[in-house]
């Protein structure tokens, strides 16, 4: 499809940390290799160790067993494939969108919320703990295999987009703030529409997904879904539609018509706010998102994640499985706080000797942990390993 003048432009981006500051133009001439800027931080995402630990980070259960629920690696996938359908729609740069979509969950620690939970607590006297600005930490400092500079050097727009995918963020922590200090990321403006299309391609995905994941744990189930009249509806003409399919399929058929429903919703809403935006410099300079959910669209999936919250988020089990997973965290924090021979050599070597940092630099080693590798640390430090984290 023919480029938006909205889109954000690889040829014309906003450079790099290490190689080009803002407004930086690179030539077509001089790219090595077939392949652009932006599809370029995509490829350097994928292959990056933080990317692959996903594989063994919660989504919404907490260490499952079974091989057929999502992890933040599986959904970080769903959540690229709904953004490049709407960015492809709208004419956005789908590499753009891809690369925010696969990195805007590299920040999250182990045991998803609950463990973020636990590093806050930890963290309240050394400036906190945010995912979101881990994420941005964690590819412009921490993730580092190359010889010449720190972090994967990203282009400005994908580091634009992972740190304000929500919106302009006012009041950074200590984070993002010193990486907007060193590399200024214009944190005050709406980011481009690739990254707005990430977020709401991330509230697509887990809405309908966990749905999906809730009813094959038995967390939720048919009756529980009727509750809501927008899936009641559905449910109703799936039915109409096949008649005679067994009720598995049903379900999976609802929760795919629910995402066909929202992105298509995205697609018409955000093209009524954008025909009149000429350039990503307009869209940054609106002052409002652009693109989203309509009006009746954003209700719906407001009482959609109430009814989740209420059904599957807050389930007993689920508290009682993010409460022994914070436990398992806060005792980690505590472990290597006391003795820093607990880590591993290569993270002892770069433990500064005074706060913050050092609780900073303990909270990063911490924070790129998989579920297995947290149990299996906390099991190898006390001596027993942490039971019943595993609810499906």
């Amino acid at each position: 499809m023919r480029r938006a003048p909205y889109a954000a432009d690889p040829y014309a981006h906003g450079g790099r940390e290490w190689t080009g500051r803002a407004g930086d133009e690179v030539p077509r001439d001089e790219q090595r290799g077939p392949r652009t800027d932006f599809q370029r931080d995509r490829d350097r995402i994928i292959h990056s160790m933080s990317f692959r630990r996903l594989k063994s980070k919660t989504q919404v259960f907490i260490a499952p067993e079974g091989d057929h629920y999502r992890t933040r690696l599986t959904h970080s996938l769903e959540v690229a494939q709904i953004g490049r359908v709407i960015a492809r729609a709208l004419g956005l740069d789908e590499d753009l969108t891809e690369a925010l979509c696969l990195a805007h969950d590299l920040g999250h620690p182990p045991f998803g919320h609950a463990g973020e939970a636990a590093l806050s607590a930890a963290m309240l006297r050394h400036g906190g703990f945010c995912h979101n600005a881990q994420a941005l930490r964690t590819v412009m400092r921490l993730e580092s295999p190359y010889p010449g500079h720190e972090g994967l050097n990203l282009t400005w727009d994908l580091l634009e987009g992972l740190a304000k995918h929500n919106g302009p963020v006012t009041a950074p922590n200590w984070a993002l703030a010193e990486l907007d200090e060193a590399y200024p990321l214009d944190l005050g403006t709406w980011p481009s529409l690739e990254a707005q299309v990430a977020a709401v391609s991330d509230d697509i995905a887990y809405d309908n997904h966990d749905i999906d994941d809730g009813l094959r744990a038995g967390f939720l189930d048919l009756e529980d879904l009727m509750q809501l009249d927008s899936l009641a509806d559905q449910w109703r003409s799936v039915e109409k539609r096949f008649p005679d399919a067994p009720r598995e399929r049903l379900l999976r058929e609802l929760v795919r018509d629910q995402i066909g429903l929202m992105v298509n919703d995205v697609i018409e809403h955000t093209r009524a706010h954008v025909k009149d935006i000429a350039s990503v410099a307009e869209v940054r300079a609106a002052g409002r998102q652009l693109a989203g959910f309509s009006p009746a669209m954003a209700a719906s999936e407001r009482h959609l994640k109430r009814f989740m919250y209420d059904k599957l988020y807050y389930h007993p089990d689920q508290i009682a499985a993010a409460e022994r997973a914070r436990d398992v965290v806060a005792r980690l924090v505590a472990a290597y706080s006391q003795d820093s021979k607990l880590m591993p050599a290569e993270w002892r070597a770069r433990l500064p000797e005074r706060e913050p940092h050092r609780s900073r630099v303990i909270t990063d080693f911490i924070a790129g942990m998989s579920d297995r590798f947290a149990i299996r640390a906390c099991a190898e430090i006390y001596g027993e390993r942490p039971l019943g984290l595993s609810n499906v």
